[in-house]
């Protein structure tokens, strides 16, 4: 019997022992966090994927992992004699999770999930499903803890403070507009778990969350009081002092429950719907007056003040200096020593940790070569991994966090000859995200409605990806944060739109399955353009500084402008990395700039 299916049968005792028909793990943690604390990697120790979203549902007598197109053919290398059956979202054979529960559960039934951890729109949607089976839906049970033997407790890191002239905002101003946010809804109490929001809000970093400096936590915002719930250790007198003049007051992290019920009745609670579990929710006492609206902080925090934003494009310069310096080693290297995908990794993050205000990688470097550059959210591992050798394309999507901002780009580069139709794939998406990267359009424009921008060529030459083209970046914060988002997958509402400071990434793709994939990505912010009587209209600033590779294009299908975009590009690619370089880097970059 595999590890992954003596954790099932373990987990199946324990639905016996609770009287559960059905039992649904999903890929979150109390603050739904996209990177997860190992206390909360639950789906991946049971499922054995690895992969950083799916669903993970137990019957008697089946398991199913619900994954999307990003993460197949990972899923069903990994779930492969394990007894979990892979199921592919977004195929029209295949019911979403919710659905197939709806469809296979019993009137009378139980279906079991950890309310600390599912999201309350989730458990909506769960609860509407097992009343239309006639079954019951029982969010009080943590599993987990009945058959992970070894499983951890809260992370214990330190949490510091972010402090100028990175900080650019005091943290008291912060609060004030938040407070400001609170007045126009009529709120007198604001609850926050998401971890980027508090980290910003307080002006505090933390290491709990691999690649994001966070910290787990959660917050309790009153008109003239806030209340900061964290574990004990975590904050050490002289930052509570700091705190505290703020009026912050720190808090163990089980309080936050026992906070959200004593709340009196004559306080209207502001909570966001969309970043609360329904374990925090129901800890509530239902007679105290709520008021659903997003965070304030999400909104405020997406748009970077000028003096972030300057910030951002010190760290940008330095992000693309390192990448100078380890192309120019790659490069140098290539075909003398031995190069693998881990390689890769290993000295991008040894180039980026050379550099000032450096701190950590921004999210798992993907270096794929040839047909595991297909697999857009690839990563290399001891067991599995490609040499770089012969002809084709390397895909590398990394990214760094620095005290003054967070980077995240994509190149792909030729190893040997690249073919022809390689260079034709390489060629529409660069034609696509010069696309994007030249549009102007109206200030408050939903960001889903600017993907067809970018796929336009793409689609021209026959061609589709499955992701979306650019989520929102933070500073010094997740490297993925809304709440703009170009995709348009995404729902157009109103959060959606782009407002002047914002950082997004822009990043179509193609993939060939088995053979290759192609991604190019910048990141840019929206910044004022033009004022005029028919109103106000921005523009995307890139912020990126690498060269694109002109070894990979097919110059006969760009026009004049668009190559006239890219040399302008490079020219001020060498014109802002040429001082922060020197030997080969520099000899590198100026190769690699040359205008086509």
């Amino acid at each position: 019997m595999s590890s992954t299916d003596a954790r099932i049968a373990q987990l199946r005792q324990a639905m016996s022992r609770r009287g559960l028909s059905a039992y649904v793990v999903p890929s979150s943690d109390p603050h739904l966090s996209e990177y997860l604390p190992a206390r909360w990697q639950g789906r991946r120790w049971l499922s054995g994927f690895t992969g950083s979203v799916g669903t993970l549902v137990v019957t008697a007598d089946f398991a199913g992992l619900w994954v999307d197109s990003r993460y197949w053919v990972q899923a069903e290398a990994q779930l492969a004699g394990t007894g979990v059956q892979l199921m592919k979202i977004a195929l029209a054979t295949t019911p979403g999770h919710v659905d197939w529960l709806a469809a296979n559960t019993k009137a009378g039934e139980v279906i079991g999930v950890d309310g600390q951890v599912l999201g309350l729109g989730a458990f909506r949607a769960l609860s509407a499903a097992a009343a239309s089976a006639g079954a019951v839906l029982e969010i009080r049970e943590d599993l987990l803890d009945d058959v992970w033997a070894d499983r951890v407790g809260l992370p214990g890191a330190a949490i510091y403070e972010h402090v100028a002239p990175e900080a650019c905002v005091a943290r008291a101003d912060k609060l004030a507009q938040v407070r400001a946010a609170m007045r126009t809804h009529g709120a007198d109490v604001h609850f926050i778990s998401t971890l980027d929001d508090i980290a910003w809000l307080f002006n505090l970093r933390g290491a709990d969350v691999d690649y994001n400096p966070v910290f787990v936590g959660h917050a309790l915002v009153g008109l003239d009081h806030a209340t900061l719930f964290v574990a004990d250790g975590k904050i050490d007198d002289a930052l509570r002092a700091v705190l505290a003049a703020d009026g912050v007051e720190v808090a163990a992290y089980a309080q936050a429950a026992d906070a959200l019920a004593s709340l009196e009745l004559d306080q209207k609670l502001l909570i966001d719907p969309a970043r609360v579990t329904c374990g925090v929710f129901h800890a509530m006492d239902p007679a105290v007056p709520r008021i659903e609206a997003i965070n304030p902080s999400t909104l405020l925090k997406s748009r970077k003040t000028d003096a972030e934003l300057a910030n951002v494009r010190l760290a940008m310069a330095q992000d693309g200096a390192a990448l100078c310096e380890f192309f120019a080693w790659f490069e140098g290297a290539l075909g003398k020593e031995t190069i693998t995908e881990l390689t890769i990794d290993e000295q991008i993050t040894a180039a980026r940790a050379r550099r000032p205000a450096y701190v950590c990688p921004s999210f798992a470097t993907i270096a794929g070569f040839n047909a595991n550059g297909a697999m857009p959210h690839y990563r290399a591992t001891p067991e599995s991994h490609a040499t770089i050798e012969g002809d084709g394309l390397l895909l590398i999507d990394s990214g760094g966090q620095y005290l003054g901002g967070t980077t995240d780009i994509t190149r792909v580069v030729a190893v040997g000859t690249p073919s022809a139709d390689q260079k034709v794939d390489f060629t529409l998406v660069l034609k696509g995200m010069i696309a994007l990267s030249r549009a102007s359009f109206p200030r408050g424009t939903p960001s889903p409605m600017l993907d067809a921008i970018a796929r336009a060529p793409i689609w021209e030459g026959g061609a589709e990806y499955g992701h979306g083209t650019g989520h929102g970046v933070g500073y010094f914060l997740n490297v993925h944060e809304g709440p703009q988002v170009i995709s348009y997958r995404a729902a157009p509402g109103p959060h959606t739109a782009m407002e002047p400071g914002m950082i997004t990434s822009n990043e179509p793709g193609i993939y060939r399955p088995g053979r290759w994939g192609v991604r190019i990505e910048n990141l840019v912010a929206n910044r004022s353009w033009l004022t005029s009587e028919l109103g106000e209209f921005l523009c995307f600033e890139t912020l990126t500084l690498c060269p694109i590779d002109t070894r990979c294009i097919e110059p006969s299908l760009l026009r004049a402008d668009e190559i006239a975009w890219l040399n302008d590009y490079h020219k001020t690619v060498r014109e802002r990395l040429s001082p922060l370089v020197e030997g080969e880097a520099l000899a590198w970059l100026e190769r690699r700039t040359t205008a086509i």
